[in-house]
């Protein structure tokens, strides 16, 4: 073989090389790997972050917090029964990320520490996100949750819910629950955080907050809540329907109910008081809808936190005020608020039709009774607050699927300073952590493109030096 046919073959070979490559960067390149995927409960929100405003304010008896929030749209349904084909059929089920009819309620929950819980003053909910919790892609299977002999056959868990780290001998497992003599000294000496849990469909119209704890699981405070299930499972048909004479109707319009039509103060929820025995002869249309929810009083520890004036969405946004004695009496339940201390919160917000995971959550903060604080807390005389001081600028963001384990474990570069105990807020921002939070769901997809692009890129290379090669050999045969 001659020199220029030896050359003619480099220089071919160079451009193959280089077309490969090219093709490989050209596939690749702007494909994109953040999508939307639903068999692994991935779904991302375009916007990842969103502005909260917190006042609070104390009388001596009672506690205040207000809250203000941006949402689109009032999220005041949650699921519903449907009438159609002759049946009474569920929609409006849970599902990752937006529900697309907008049946799931907006809410804020606010989770409260003394000093009891140390971790949460430095991560916040991080140290709630045990791995495989519901809504993740590890989820962790219900079956073995239900027939676990605590969890399921005693507290009658039937999903993987938010837990504190001493609750649990090794932080990646969630069935491995500590004896329940340790949970109960665990919880007598303060080791819970206390969940405020405002829900614009199941708790609002009767002008309460859901009153919760989070321990060895999200658990309820004692006492009946404010909602249960509309259904009869043995007739197979709702427990209740609207009172007309009450309501001013039987059911609701599928069609006003998705076209946002029906307002915010209207009789659209199945109170107890506007309420009556549902009747199977009654003659139902086709897109009759009835809530899949009774909402009704709340009795005990569970009705502590009430709704003071009226929780309203007006021009885009909400505003929420909560009240409650300072001192419950309900120390396995609540955390109790005494003049000039100083306490830990966080806060979480679902708008838009999420539920489980698909919220925004903020970064500790401190709430100080009389006592400089993020959040001061301004003492005042008469029943309620005027609201005159500054409020708290709080930026909430989306977490993605970043829990405990993870944030100890190797695969996080800042796990040696989790362990030193330095606080999340000296080493990142709340749009970080949101891209942060992103970059760990997609974390095999990235790897993967990475691969990918570092292959083309040596490709490239090589076709490069080949090209360069079969040129200089060029040039000195000439």
């Amino acid at each position: 073989m001659s020199k220029g046919t030896g050359s003619q073959a480099l220089l071919l070979s160079a451009a193959a090389i280089f077309v490969g490559a090219l093709g490989i960067a050209w596939i690749t390149h702007g494909t994109g790997v953040v999508k939307d995927d639903p068999k692994r409960h991935i779904a991302v929100p375009k916007t990842l972050t969103v502005p909260l405003s917190v006042q609070a304010a104390y009388n001596g008896e009672d506690i205040f917090f207000r809250y203000r929030w941006t949402s689109p749209k009032p999220g005041i349904f949650h699921d519903m029964l449907r009438f159609e084909g002759g049946k009474w059929v569920v929609q409006g089920r849970a599902v990752p990320g937006s529900q697309p009819q907008g049946l799931h309620e907006d809410r804020i929950a606010m989770m409260v520490d003394d000093g009891s819980v140390p971790e949460f003053s430095r991560y916040g909910g991080y140290i709630t996100i045990g791995k495989g919790l519901a809504g993740f892609s590890d989820e962790t299977d219900s079956k073995a949750i239900k027939e676990h002999s605590y969890l399921g056959k005693k507290l009658k868990q039937d999903e993987p819910t938010k837990y504190l780290p001493a609750t649990r001998r090794d932080i990646n497992d969630y069935l491995s629950v500590v004896p329940e003599d340790e949970l109960k000294a665990q919880r007598a000496a303060g080791y819970f955080l206390d969940l405020w849990h405002w829900r614009a469909a199941r708790s609002n119209p009767v002008k309460l907050s859901d009153d919760q704890i989070v321990g060895e699981a999200r658990l309820s405070d004692a006492g009946k809540g404010p909602y249960t299930t509309n259904w009869d499972n043995g007739k197979k048909q709702p427990r209740l329907m609207f009172d007309a004479a009450k309501a001013g109707h039987t059911a609701l319009k599928w069609d006003d109910i998705v076209s946002g039509k029906i307002a915010q103060d209207s009789q659209h929820a199945l109170r107890e008081d506007i309420a009556a025995p549902f009747d199977p002869a009654f003659a139902w249309k086709e897109g009759d809808t009835l809530p899949r929810r009774i909402i009704r009083a709340s009795d005990g520890s569970r009705a502590d936190i009430k709704v003071a004036g009226t929780a309203l969405w007006a021009d885009g946004s909400w505003d929420v005020m909560l009240r409650r004695k300072m001192d419950t009496g309900n120390r396995l339940d609540d955390k109790i608020f005494v003049d000039r201390g100083v306490y830990h919160v966080a806060f979480a917000v679902h708008r838009q039709a999420t539920g489980g995971r698909w919220h925004y959550v903020s970064l500790p903060l401190t709430v100080g009774l009389g006592r400089d604080a993020d959040i001061n807390a301004v003492r005042f005389n008469g029943d309620e607050p005027k609201w005159d001081q500054t409020a708290k600028a709080v930026t909430l963001f989306y977490p993605g699927q970043v829990g405990w384990a993870h944030v100890n474990s190797a695969k996080h570069p800042g796990a040696d300073k989790v362990r030193a105990g330095v606080p999340v807020k000296f080493r990142h921002g709340e749009l970080e952590l949101a891209n942060y939070g992103i970059e760990m769901e997609f974390n095999d997809a990235i790897r993967r493109q990475w691969l990918l692009t570092m292959l083309a890129g040596l490709l490239l290379i090589a076709a490069f030096a080949v090209a360069m090669n079969a040129t200089l050999k060029s040039g000195k045969g000439a």
